[in-house]
């Protein structure tokens, strides 16, 4: 697995930091209330997990399966919502949780769908962006870290479901998922 990786972009350490940052922003920001993170699967699981041990609050945590890439390495464009939301949101201060904000094609369908449901406030966490790839203006309010216009893996994130487990955050080599 690890001959598959062009190189490591933010190590074990780097990103343990930087969640303990964004779980202490979280604190301050909503000291007080207790926000209801929504993590957006499958690629935030190991991301929510570690900032929601961050934060000093009472948070509920919730998931919903979203994507626009299937088992490619582009968007399709078309966003599939895996349930639509079982739960109330109405009123309440509102997180999303999301491992890479990259064309925005995801996430937008993602916060249109929320903010239907009224919820008092909404933001955006982030722990990774890459503008470059943007076809959505939409931006993290609590952002981990850009990174290059590479194909990005582990910590959650993955390629055709592989590399989640990887303690770090790599580069894929360009020959694994173009090969395809």
């Amino acid at each position: 697995m690890r001959e598959d990786l062009k190189e490591i972009l933010f190590t074990e350490d780097q990103i343990r930091q930087r969640v303990k940052e964004l779980g202490a922003r979280i604190n301050e920001d909503y000291a007080g209330k207790s926000p209801l993170l929504i993590g957006v699967l499958k690629g935030c699981f190991v991301f929510c997990a570690d900032l929601a041990r961050c934060i000093d609050l009472k948070c509920e945590i919730r998931f919903l399966i979203v994507s626009s890439y299937g088992f490619s390495s582009v968007t399709s464009g078309t966003v599939t919502i895996g349930s639509e939301l079982d739960f109330d949101i109405k009123g309440r201060d509102v997180i999303i949780i999301e491992d890479i904000l990259d064309s925005g094609v995801t996430l937008e369908a993602l916060r249109e769908l929320i903010l239907s449901h009224c919820p008092s406030s909404l933001k955006i966490c982030a722990l990774l962006d890459k503008p470059a790839r943007r076809q959505i203006e939409i931006n993290a309010d609590y952002l981990g870290y850009i990174c290059p216009d590479e194909f990005i893996v582990g910590y959650g994130l993955d390629y055709a479901e592989c590399y989640r487990n990887l303690p770090y955050i790599a580069s894929l080599k360009p020959e694994i998922y173009l090969r395809d």
